[in-house]
């Protein structure tokens, strides 16, 4: 029986929203003082803040700094459910949602929000070996690799009297690639230094690989300048014009050139969720789906498509795909709803307002493109407090702006621990522990350093 049916006749208009990103959530948000009934469908059960899911990753943040329970942030939206579910299919002729468990939704409007992965241009198999960040499991993975690398090394320098070189790879040179370089550097040389024992954090090094000519390809030429000389001063190397060939667990090839990697992360490209494509109309090559100037896809003006998924044209150019205009697209659908059921005329086409861009490279390290309400290139110290400022403005709920400010200044004035907690496996690809964990550990694909540390004492750590 489908959910909808087991309702009874209803009068009120039914709203499916499926994703409860930045543009689901809002456009929930904006039907909830409107004569309808709301349904948002997610196979999480939380919110995700991702524009700091790379603060998670690197161990400043906690996962429940930046997310929040779907329910909580509705609970006082009365005409709005929650699902925890999963789309796999549509019936846009019968107007139903087709759901994992086998149960279907009716809808009079349905908003498709589901956003977009990671896109590793047909070599998936490259996943297992350098993981994207996209959720907050994506997160924690990345965090158990990164601090895990340092915590073997320790433990190989201890036994055998060396350990591979500390290199980390990042791939691509987008805002975030910056932000996990710049965040790599920052943990390796400040928030570790003192904790190690037998290694030295500090030694790290850190690689950015960009395929095109530069990195931040969106923001102004001066600004991609001042990022590559905030990297610079971080000790991030940076890389344009490096085509990968190839992951492999320890190493990247870029054209014939092997990179060494403890640790690999992607940063590259991104694809449209593939709901997109299940509903059975236009999507470009990276699967989002064709719109017009109302958010409609072709011949469905019942079908709102917002945020990540949206292939949306404006000015000869595509709105990017970034919180900004998702809760804008979100609103925008919202609206028109309102209008439609109201019987109002509603010829005005969704308008992208662009306030700006920003990118944290690092600790008081930032770029920030202003554009409302005045136009101004900011970077160091000031477009670092902007991105602050507005990031936790943003954050839903009173007690995550908090909890981030609270931990962001105490990291920021104590070099505090943050959240440096390993969970899962203690293994990483392309470090093999040959036999019983107190045999000799060995790596695969990298050179030990020169000079063993002498293991007469502990490292000692001045400053």
């Amino acid at each position: 029986m489908a959910v909808a049916a087991a309702m009874g006749g209803h009068v009120r208009k039914r709203v499916v929203v499926v994703g409860a990103g930045f543009g689901g959530l809002t456009a929930a948000q904006g039907l909830a003082h409107l004569p309808v009934d709301v349904t948002i469908v997610d196979r999480r059960n939380h919110h995700t803040f991702q524009p700091l899911l790379y603060q998670v990753a690197l161990a400043v943040l906690s996962p429940a700094d930046i997310a929040q329970p779907i329910r909580s942030i509705v609970r006082d939206m009365k005409n709005i459910e929650v699902l925890m579910d999963e789309v796999v299919g549509f019936d846009t002729t019968e107007r139903r949602v087709k759901l994992k468990t086998g149960s279907e939704l009716e809808y009079d409007y349905l908003i498709v929000a589901s956003g977009s992965t990671h896109s590793y241009f047909g070599n998936d198999k490259w996943a297992a070996t350098a993981p994207g960040l996209k959720t907050v499991e994506d997160a924690i993975e990345i965090r158990r690799r990164v601090l895990l690398a340092f915590e073997l090394a320790e433990r190989q320098t201890l036994e055998v009297g060396s350990h591979p070189a500390l290199n980390f790879v990042v791939i691509g040179g987008g805002p975030t690639g910056v932000e996990l370089a710049g965040a790599i550097s920052d943990i390796a040389k400040l928030y570790m230094a003192r904790d190690f024992r037998h290694i030295d954090p500090s030694s790290a090094q850190v690689m950015i690989l960009e395929g095109s000519p530069h990195i931040l390809a969106a923001y102004p030429d001066d600004l991609q300048e001042k990022a590559l000389e905030q990297l610079r001063e971080l000790g991030v190397k940076v890389r344009t014009g490096a085509r990968v060939t190839d992951v492999q667990p320890g190493y990247v090839m870029v054209e014939d050139e092997r990179i060494d990697s403890v640790c690999t992360l992607w940063a590259a490209g991104v694809q449209a969720s593939p709901l997109g494509k299940l509903l059975g109309v236009e999507t470009d090559n990276k699967g989002l789906v064709m719109v017009d100037q109302f958010l409609n896809p072709k011949g469905m003006p019942e079908v709102f498509v917002c945020g990540d998924l949206a292939h949306v044209m404006q000015d000869g150019k595509q709105v990017p795909g970034v919180a900004q205009p998702a809760m804008q697209m979100g609103t925008y659908a919202a609206k028109r709803i309102g209008h439609a059921i109201e019987g109002a005329a509603d010829k005005k086409g969704f308008r992208y307002f662009d306030k700006g861009d920003m990118a944290t490279i690092g600790r008081s390290a930032a770029v920030a493109n202003i554009k409302w309400p005045f136009k101004g290139h900011w970077s160091g110290f000031p477009a670092w407090m902007t991105w602050l400022s507005v990031h936790i403005f943003f954050l839903i709920g009173f007690r995550n702006r908090f909890s981030v400010f609270r931990q962001w200044a105490w990291t920021y004035v104590a070099l505090s621990d943050g959240a440096r907690l390993i969970t899962g496996s203690q293994v990483l690809p392309g470090w093999e522990i040959q036999g019983d964990v107190h045999d000799t550990l060995t790596t695969k694909a990298f050179e030990p350093p020169q000079k063993p540390m002498d293991m007469g004492s502990p490292k000692t750590n001045e400053g």
